[in-house]
């Protein structure tokens, strides 16, 4: 069994996973939504100090697993690093105290194996991972063969529900907030502009759609928002979608999947499933209780790595803001 800590951002989460069945044995997540709601967005300095509270606990619970643990593994990054650290720490001192090795697991990967819980791998894949700190398209042939062929160039598909929902009011985390708003929308009203839509390069915006937003909302009333909000989240899975079509002429996809918190938006998926019929593609979902941060998928990308011994040290297992996928 594999121990897993994911305090990438705001949700505290460990889980346990049997190693030769793939089998999800524990997962318990703390999320911090209500004590950052207040603010907006995440503060970091009070993310910390809640992960720290709430680490200990969770793992009190795992004590009978103890015994039977082959390995923990922690998210080391990306993610904040004030938050990252309270995982790694813990997960130093599981190792030490259990004298077990400690597997160091990069976060966007454990979103990719989100797909996998309690299953079998499928590659190669082609993977849009869209949260609230990433906006990427990865082309994933293996655990260790990831290449990454499109970024946001600044905000991301999350992060833009997450400020456009502050805008209005609406609170945070904003990615619930504004689908539920779009039901009642008319996402033809607002005729906001695609980004990038005559350049060819293949990447993504969404700091020019959230500035467009911005003064649509300082000129309307409440009434307005449910048709700003369906305008908004029509342009912006638009944007992805005409670079994913563009993307496709040559790069014609089998296995698609979309991964990351804003993965669990209704509306993005049904286009993405639209967009793939032409190609006969395979669209892979994370179930939608391990779309946003966890541990499980912590824990499922620690059982790939434990079985090709891809263990760190702990001395040189540190916390790395900036992921290098």
């Amino acid at each position: 069994m594999i121990l897993s800590i994911e305090s990438s951002c705001d949700d505290s989460a460990i889980s346990i996973t049997e190693i030769e069945t793939n089998r999800l044995l524990f997962h318990k997540k703390i999320s911090q939504e209500i004590e950052h709601s207040i603010y907006g967005g995440v503060v970091p300095e009070l993310a910390a100090r809640l992960h720290a509270e709430a680490l200990p606990k969770i793992l009190e619970e795992c004590e009978p697993y103890f015994d039977k643990l082959k390995a923990v593994a922690v998210t080391s990054s990306p993610g904040l690093a004030v938050t990252l650290i309270e995982g790694v720490t813990l997960a130093k001192a599981v190792s030490v105290g259990l004298d077990i090795p400690i597997i160091g697991v990069n976060h966007l990967i454990g979103h990719i194996y989100s797909l996998f819980i309690e299953k079998e791998t499928i590659f190669p894949l082609t993977v849009l991972l869209v949260s609230g700190g990433h906006t990427q398209v990865m082309e994933v042939k293996s655990l260790t063969e990831i290449e990454t062929v499109a970024k946001s160039m600044d905000d991301s598909f999350g992060e833009s529900f997450d400020k456009v929902a502050k805008m209005m009011g609406l609170g945070y985390p904003g990615g619930p907030a504004i689908q539920n708003l779009a039901k009642e929308g008319n996402r033809k009203r607002y005729d906001f502009t695609v980004p990038l839509l005559r350049t060819p390069k293949f990447a993504f915006s969404y700091s020019g759609l959230k500035n467009a937003v911005r003064l649509a909302v300082a000129e309307a009333s409440e009434e307005d928002y449910k048709d700003i909000a369906a305008s908004f989240e029509h342009i912006a899975t638009k944007h992805l979608t005409h670079k994913l079509k563009k993307y496709f002429l040559n790069h014609p996809p089998k296995t698609f999947a979309i991964v990351g918190g804003a993965s669990a938006n209704l509306y993005l998926r049904a286009q993405i499933e639209e967009l793939l019929k032409p190609y006969g593609a395979k669209l892979l979902l994370s179930d939608l209780n391990y779309c946003s941060d966890n541990a499980a998928m912590i824990g499922r990308v620690a059982v790939d790595m434990y079985k090709a011994k891809m263990f760190s040290s702990l001395e040189e297992l540190n916390v790395v803001a900036k992921s290098n996928l």
